[in-house]
């Protein structure tokens, strides 16, 4: 009986993360290099180097604790590092001028619920300098991004949950900077938002802004980003393009399915239990060809492959630590 290959699952659509865009070699934007700080006894980061490349977008992850929050304070200037380190563009990311290239978009909304969308489009564009036709011009670009024309006259505080996070994403992109940084731009929206900001952060990337990127959703790392660092406990564990980190740290694929007979004298790799074989294997697919010329009968089969989810518990544990 022939291979039922009819449920064959892959998860492996996203994992061409080497994007024509990508392929050149970036001058770096940022380089942050041996940066260390501590909080009285509690070492937050430790002896940490990253470099994020101009026009890049890349991830920052790493479990509860980890230093990912302090690491972004010192990479954009809103903390001091205790030794090392930081430059953009060559600068000290506390020089006003560099700073105001970067835009950040906090996970905690940074909005004024008695403004409407406009206002708070027209009042952070005023404290960067914009002004007369330019900031006029920048809020209506940053609106029609955020697919906010229809309610741009309605109070924030009216909007949803999505409206917001995506309003809150133009305010950090009203002045056009050189970098932006999502800090979870994604938690707690709609399915529709969702989808509408992952768009949004492709479109922009694909025109060449650069994007530090954190999230504690996996599958969103794997879709957006090109290189991911992985840190915990204050120190960087990983920093690789996602295929690369998956190739490296994610094991190997699980191959599952329902088995209706085995010849006499043939093996299941793996465990096989009530008709239901599991085996985890680096070559999934030879591995079953080879079962099925050898006379076994499968009537599902299912592999799923490692993905960055494998690779982060594979770096950090699987304990869960608030």
């Amino acid at each position: 009986m022939p291979l039922g290959m009819d449920k064959i699952s892959q998860r492996t659509a996203n994992h061409d993360r080497t994007q024509a865009h990508f392929v050149q070699e970036y001058r770096p934007l940022i380089t942050a290099q041996n940066i260390h700080k501590a909080w009285g006894k509690i070492v937050a980061v430790s002896d940490l180097s990253i470099e994020i490349r101009r026009g890049e977008l890349f991830g920052l992850l790493g479990p509860n604790g980890a230093g990912k929050s302090t690491t972004i304070g010192m990479l954009i200037g809103l903390v001091a590092p205790d030794s090392g380190s930081v430059e953009m563009n060559g600068r000290p990311p506390t020089d006003l001028a560099t700073r105001s290239k970067i835009g950040f978009a906090p996970q905690s909304l940074s909005l004024y619920g008695e403004l409407t969308g406009a206002e708070n489009l027209e009042f952070f564009g005023a404290l960067y300098g914009l002004a007369g036709q330019t900031l006029r011009e920048r809020v209506k670009w940053a609106l029609q991004l955020a697919g906010l024309e229809d309610r741009s006259r309605h109070r924030v505080s009216t909007y949803s949950g999505g409206m917001k996070r995506r309003l809150n994403i133009a305010v950090a992109l009203v002045h056009k900077p050189d970098m932006l940084l999502l800090d979870e731009p994604t938690v707690g929206v709609d399915p529709q938002s969702r989808n509408h900001i992952f768009q949004w952060i492709e479109q922009l990337n694909r025109e060449g802004l650069t994007i530090l990127y954190t999230t504690h959703y996996m599958e969103e790392a794997q879709r957006l980003c090109q290189r991911v660092a992985i840190i915990d406990g204050g120190k960087l564990m990983a920093l690789d393009t996602v295929d690369s980190l998956i190739t490296k740290h994610g094991g190997g694929s699980l191959a599952q399915g329902t088995v209706d007979y085995v010849p006499s004298g043939v093996s299941l790799p793996g465990n096989l239990r009530e008709g239901q074989w599991r085996h985890e294997t680096t070559t999934p697919l030879e591995e079953i060809t080879r079962l099925t010329q050898a006379g076994v009968r499968f009537q599902t089969v299912q592999i799923t492959r490692p993905d960055l989810e494998s690779v982060f518990l594979s770096l950090t544990g699987k304990t869960l630590r608030d």
